[in-house]
């Protein structure tokens, strides 16, 4: 009975994933979350592969109408126009657990085990939020987040700073340095985002797919 309780505890701490999906994807020039990849839109990818590791997936998006019937959580942004760290604000608003894993929806590469990892990096910690750093930048998705942290970014966006390095500044957070993350992720490719059309081709042209 104790290790049912044990796991519960450890799902409610770790049991959500927000994808953010509400991009203005103006370099891409299409909308990419209903990009495809082999046929398959890469957002329903994301979704099977997170479903691996998450009980609860909650997507950020401005086009809720094309997420109908799915059985995931849809928001969008409360606080509009003011980048990721809207689409961070809301889905942690309406996330279940204590930490929710954060990545957007053009980031093809999902690695489970640096999750994994990450996830262990702050368990019995009292983080507000586990990011890698990439030489003296930091990647912000990919990352996990407090719920604990929905007061602090409104704070920071009523201010009008929409930079989400300048808010981490504030925090208490677990930063995963570049030499341990590429243990995982040699290329940096769990880090891709799909920018681009030339993004898109050069990750297609890897593929071995069109």
């Amino acid at each position: 009975m104790q290790e049912s309780n044990e796991c519960g505890d450890y799902m409610k701490k770790f049991g959500s994933a927000i994808i953010l999906a509400g991009g203005k994807s103006s370099r891409m020039g299409f909308d990419k979350q209903f990009l495809k990849i082999n046929e398959r839109r890469l957002m329903d990818s994301l979704i099977h592969k997170l479903r691996e590791e998450f009980d609860e997936i909650i997507i950020v998006t401005n086009k809720a109408q094309a997420y109908i019937g799915l059985g995931h959580k849809i928001t969008s942004d409360i606080f509009e126009n003011v980048g990721p760290l809207g689409g961070i604000h809301a889905g942690l608003i309406l996330s279940s657990s204590q930490y929710a894993y954060v990545v957007a929806c053009d980031m093809p590469n999902i690695n489970l085990d640096y999750i994994r990892f990450m996830k262990a990096s702050i368990e019995n910690k009292n983080f507000d939020g586990c990011v890698t750093r990439f030489g003296n930048w930091i990647e912000p998705f990919s990352s996990f987040y407090s719920k604990n942290i929905v007061k602090a970014i409104e704070d920071h966006l009523n201010f009008e700073s929409k930079s989400i390095n300048s808010l981490l500044k504030k925090l208490n957070i677990c930063y995963i340095e570049e030499s341990k993350a590429r243990e995982y992720s040699p290329n940096w490719d769990m880090f891709l985002n799909l920018n681009t059309r030339e993004d898109l081709d050069n990750y297609l042209r890897n593929l071995g797919t069109r």
